[in-house]
């Protein structure tokens, strides 16, 4: 069994207005400060110790990357780290972007 189950962009909608989800964009800083999910935060090498450490592990996990693909490493990676709910977005940003309004940085 996988660690981490798929979403739909939709779904994440869902749980963002019901304000019970955390998404990390695990896209490099320039591509997030060009438009990210609301309220999603910028994850990388050099902050992923302190968020892991500093998030609610109860709370749903998203990860968001560019297609879909490299947020699935990433969800596993948190889900080893003790995060119970944990999420790859299908699609990635570029689905997202295509239904959805994103934030700038």
């Amino acid at each position: 069994m996988s660690p981490f189950q798929e979403i739909g962009i939709h779904k994440v909608q869902e749980m963002l207005e019901q304000k019970n989800v955390n998404i990390v964009d695990i896209r490099d800083s320039g591509s997030y400060s060009g438009g990210h999910i609301p309220t999603a935060t910028s994850v990388n090498d050099g902050n992923v110790q302190e968020f892991t450490e500093n998030t609610d592990k109860d709370k749903p996990l998203v990860v968001c990357c560019y297609h879909g693909i490299s947020s699935q490493g990433a969800a596993a990676y948190f889900a080893e780290q003790g995060f119970k709910e944990v999420y790859s977005m299908t699609g990635g940003f570029e689905a997202w972007q295509s239904a959805y309004p994103s934030e700038p940085a």
